[in-house]
């Protein structure tokens, strides 16, 4: 069992940046791979970055990448979801995810555990 919440939402202008956590709880929390998704009002939940158990491979989306860097600290049971050059269509519900597996994973029906979300606001 993982139980995972995330800080670190908030409004920005555009352009700005903003650094997402999300704290997870057990001691297997470094078995699990993880990942953040996010959900604008009135559209699905999207993938947005993954990463794999170890730490040693990642994933992005298009619309993120180059802006958007996923990294973990096992030792603090703590993925983080760097975010720059943010732009108003970045607005969404942030959630992280834990999998069960070894790989990375980008379908959300995947992911076994969520968080409770952390809302991030772009302002243009």
């Amino acid at each position: 069992q993982v139980q995972l919440v995330e800080s670190g939402g908030g409004l920005v202008q555009a352009g700005g940046s903003l650094r997402l956590s999300c704290a997870g709880s057990g001691r297997t929390f470094s078995s699990y791979a993880m990942g953040w998704f996010r959900q604008a009002p009135g559209k699905e939940r999207e993938f947005v970055a993954a990463i794999r158990w170890s730490g040693g491979s990642t994933y992005y989306a298009d619309s993120v990448k180059g802006r958007f860097t996923i990294s973990r600290d096992n030792a603090k049971n703590t993925v983080y979801l760097q975010m720059n050059s943010l732009k108003p269509e970045d607005t969404a519900v942030y959630y992280c995810a834990a999998a069960y597996r070894i790989v990375l994973i980008t379908v959300k029906e995947e992911y076994n555990y969520w968080g409770q979300g952390t809302q991030v606001t772009v302002s243009s």
